[in-house]
This record gives C-alpha cells, structure tokens and sequence, in this order.
C-alpha cells in the first residue's frame, strides 16, 4: 500500500513539473526576479536559537531588506532537530570571525545546550555555566569593538519529555498552573485547594524535584548573564518567555529575575524580559539597524475590535497588546497614538479572531480597513492570528479577494504564537521602511522592495496557506499512509513521499494566490525619481522540510514583478 501510495505520489509531482514547464512558459525578462539589494558593509554573526528558519533564515532574509549581511555558524556545527549543536565550536567560531562583524546575536541556549530543544531537556552544572561566561567575557575581551546583543529563553511550562505518563504531565501542568495562580496572589478556592493537596500526594517526588530543578538553574543561568551585563561584557541581554500561560510556574521565575534585575539596577535598554522565543533575533536585528541609523520608529497600534487589545491568546501568558508594546521597546520604536495628534512611521493592524466571541462581520469590516488604508498609501503591518489556528480565523482569504493593494504591505504575520508575529511583522516593517523611503536612487528602491515583497510573500504563503491549511491535508495523508506520528517522521525514508504532498497541497493553494485580484493588480510604488508601476505576475516557490516533522517548512518565494 505504501509502496503503491509513495509511486503515485511521485508520478503526479512528475505531471504537475511537465505541466508546470509545457504551459507555463519563462516569464519574459522584464518579469524576472532582480538581486536583492546589496550589503551596505553592515556584518553580523548570528548563533540562532536552533536550525529551524524561522531562528536562523528569517534573519538572514530580513537582513538582506536593510543590506545586512547576517552570518551563522556552518551547518555542521548548528544542531538538528533532537541532536545539539557543537558548542565548543560554535564558540571558537565565534572567537574566528568576531573581528569580521560590527555587531553579534548570541543565543545562549545554542551556546550553552546546542539549542532551544535540547535546553528543554538537558541540565547543565554551576561549571558549565561559569564556562560559558568565561567564554563570553573572553570573547569581549579580544572583540571589545564588537557589541555583544545576548538572549536567553526562560523554561516553558510542559514537562520535559524526559518525565513519562500522560496523567504526570497533565498533573505537573495542574499544579503549575495552581501555584502560578498563587504566586500571583490570588487565592484558592476549598477545591482547588483540595486538588493542589492531592497533586502533590500524587506527582512522584523525583518527577517534581526534576521540574522544578529546570527553572532554578535556569534562573541561575540568566544571574550570570546579568552580572554580564553589568560588568560590560554583554551589550544588551533579553529574557524572553517560551510557550505561556497566565498563571503558571515560569511566570514565579520571571518574577524572580525581575525583582533580581531591580535589585541589581538593570533595567531597559539594558535588559529587556518580553515574551517570546523564536523571534527574538530577528527582534535585535532590527534592534541593531534602528540604533545604527539613529530610528526610533512611531508606531501605532489598532485592533480588528477593541476586544482583541485585551485577548490573551493561546500559549501566552499576556494580552496582545502588552506583548506588542513589548516588541515596539525592543526594536527601539515609540508607541504613538493618531487619537492624540501622533504620526506613526507604520500602524501595526492586529486581528485576533475567535469564531466562538467576535461577530461574523468582524474579519470583514477588518479586511475593508486595510483595503482603504493601503489605497490611502497608509504604511500597514498585519498582524493575523486566530485562536484556533484556522484558515476560517484569518484576514488574509478576505484581503486576497479584494482590491487591496496587498504587494504594499509593510509587513505580514501570523505564524506560531502571537508574540512570534508581533515581533516578526515589526521587525520586517522596521527594517523596510527604515530604508526605502531613504534609498539613493530607484535601482536601490526596487532591489529594498524585492527583498522585502519576497519576504513578505514567503509569510503569507506560509503562516496561512500552508500553517493554516495546508499542514492538515498533508498530516491526514501521511496518517492514512501509516505514519501516526508526524511530529517524529523519518525523512530518511520518508522524505519524498512527505515533501510530495505538502508541494502538492501547497501549490494549489499558491496558484490561487498568485492570480488573485489582491496579487495580480497592478500598483504603483513612489521610488526617488517618482512612480513606478508594478505587478506581481507570479509566485513561484520552493518547499522542503527543515526537520523531521512537518510543523514547519523551509519555505522561499521568487515574486515575478513586472515593472513599467
């Protein structure tokens, strides 16, 4: 069956290359995709949080909107899924090629574990610790030209996997979540009081001596790293919040860290504990590029109901809108207001959609506001979440029936978690419009935009069609296949047979895209010398997946843009 399955998934991707080549002929030349804009002379080494795109390429696509050319370590020594990166050598890479660079991005948790899925897992000593920050203190020492930008990722809540059964995971999150609540200094009631007392009678005392030891080194780990900071070895250090809740046990660390930070006299711009994980490079990225070109950007937030400002949305342990002023500091911007008389250099739209609260016209008055907005020549960064992680939550199907001038976009979110797409869309939106408006002549102009539309494309192809759609068709096909578990695949095996059907429910869905009135319409850009007139004539890609599991992709569009 498999075998059968695997021959004809093979002969379509074959039928859809021939059709692909015999009826849809090479665009002509002045269609074809032009070089990125040049590196300004701008170098920085980034050791990400781990191999996936979205901590390593999406920084280096986004550097390449501003003529950053950002730099990693060599594959070999980065990790891969389950297996860790090489710390020792990324550490000497480091020492190698510091003098190359005018600034670098520093995951600790790369440095220290070999990255964000091994520090989940893995402990570490007291002697590991002060090995890393000799390290760092060294690396100053010999680079002290060379700001050092740090991030470090406290624990998520979920158990490692390392503690087994079902139930104890469910009960460490229950108890987490009760003493959270605690800590925060709200009160039990008679019975969750009654359950706390009962978890704790019933979690296996090594099981909860083991969770609880991940957040005390962990807490450990990042007062070194402040004492770093306070020493002048690390320029800036950011404390970000993996996977949360409102009330939960990492929050009782943060607090920790937080009243520790106070004690020490460290606050922003010097520290900053956000929330978020994945994102956080390309956040300093953009960090990095505002102070380097004296920028702090006036942005302005608006949400698709004033309900949504509010909302705290899956695996946040905060509202939308604090999570977005947290990203608009750390890039280095200003939150304005337009109701108080305030410009902003870009207004972040944020829509938050729950099909199970928010009216059925809500997306629709939503996709209406950017259309007129974006025809209005307003710089608009979306922001597109949906509680449920569904299509049918999103604003993007609306917009790409209307005739919003989408290509102008300053910036396009909705992957993973909210403070991921916050952080994402500003840090995209920051570097875009901190260059173009300034570029020198057109041919600069159009070589910042390709670079931006192409990351731009690559976000809505990604974080909707496929992370909203395309993701089910292909886990139900390889299910139906024999693979249960598609969070553990073995590509080894495998690859073909599940690259095949995501480029296939993929395609489909780019190929509707691509011709859609939002996409295909034509649309003027105003460049040093006056207006051009552009038009996306198509949208090919190319897909693979990163990791054994198909939660991710590593996904990259090539916009066809005819100019005249």
């Amino acid at each position: 069956m498999k075998k059968t399955l695997l021959f004809l998934l093979l002969l379509l991707s074959a039928l859809l290359l021939y059709w692909h080549i015999a009826l849809h002929p090479a665009m002509p030349s002045a269609a074809a995709p032009a070089p990125a804009q040049e590196n300004t002379g701008t170098k920085i080494l980034l050791v990400p949080l781990d191999s996936r795109p979205p901590c390593k390429d999406f920084v280096i696509d986004a550097g390449r909107i501003g003529g950053i050319e950002v730099v990693t370590p060599p594959t070999e020594l980065l990790d891969y899924y389950s297996a860790p990166g090489n710390t020792e050598g990324e550490r000497q890479w480091l020492m190698e090629h510091a003098g190359e660079a005018q600034a670098m991005i520093l995951s600790v948790d790369q440095l220290l574990y070999g990255g964000l899925l091994t520090a989940r897992e893995k402990t570490t000593s007291p002697e590991a610790i002060a090995a890393l920050t000799d390290d760092l203190r060294a690396l100053h020492a010999a680079h002290p030209e060379v700001p050092i930008y740090a991030f470090s990722i406290l624990p998520r809540m979920n158990p490692q996997d390392s503690i087994d059964g079902l139930q104890e995971r469910k009960d460490l999150m229950r108890y987490s979540r009760l003493a959270g609540k605690q800590a925060a200094g709200l009160s039990l009631d008679a019975a969750e009081q009654s359950e706390r007392e009962a978890l704790l009678q019933r979690i296996p005392a090594d099981s909860m001596q083991k969770y609880l030891a991940h957040f005390e080194e962990n807490e450990a780990l990042n007062k070194a790293l402040a004492a770093l900071v306070k020493a002048g070895t690390l320029h800036m250090l950011v404390l970000g919040q993996d996977d949360g809740e409102p009330y939960s046990i990492p929050n009782i660390e943060k607090a920790h860290i937080q009243t520790y930070l106070t004690e020490q006299g460290l606050a922003e711009p010097q520290v900053y504990v956000v929330h978020g994980a994945d994102e956080l490079a390309l956040d300093l990225l953009a960090r990095i590029d505002n102070d380097a070109g004296g920028r702090a950007p006036h942005i302005a937030l608006e949400t698709g109901s004033p309900e949504m400002a509010d909302r705290v949305m899956p695996y946040m342990a905060v509202s939308c809108e604090t999570a977005t002023e947290e990203k608009i500091r750390l890039i280095g911007g200003t939150r304005v207001s337009p109701a108080d008389g305030q410009t902003p250099d870009v207004t972040l739209f944020l829509s938050a959609i729950d099909l199970k609260k928010d009216r059925g016209d809500t997306r629709r008055a939503s996709a209406a506001r950017i259309e007129q907005g974006l025809k209005k020549g307003e710089a608009l960064a979306l922001v597109d979440l949906s509680k449920h992680f569904s299509e049918n939550e999103t604003l993007l199907p609306f917009l790409q029936d209307s005739d919003a001038p989408l290509p102008k976009l300053a910036a396009y979110a909705g992957w993973n978690t909210t403070s991921n797409a916050i952080g994402t869309a500003l840090a995209e939106a920051s570097l875009y419009l901190g260059h173009f408006p300034a570029a020198a002549d057109d041919a600069q102009a159009m070589a910042i935009y390709r670079a931006q539309l192409t990351f731009l494309c690559n976000r809505m192809v990604e974080d909707t069609f496929y992370l909203k759609d395309s993701i089910d068709t292909v886990n139900d096909n390889l299910k139906k296949a024999g693979w249960q578990n598609t969070a553990d695949l073995d590509l080894e095996k495998n690859y073909r047979t599940a690259n095949a059907m995501m480029h296939q429910a993929l395609t489909s869905r780019v190929e509707t895209f691509q011709s859609a009135p939002a996409i295909s319409a034509p649309f003027s850009l105003t460049l040093p010398g006056g207006q051009k007139r552009c038009t996306l004539k198509k949208l090919p890609f190319e897909a693979s997946y990163p990791w054994p599991r198909t939660f991710e992709i590593r996904l990259e569009t090539h916009p066809y843009l005819e100019e005249s």
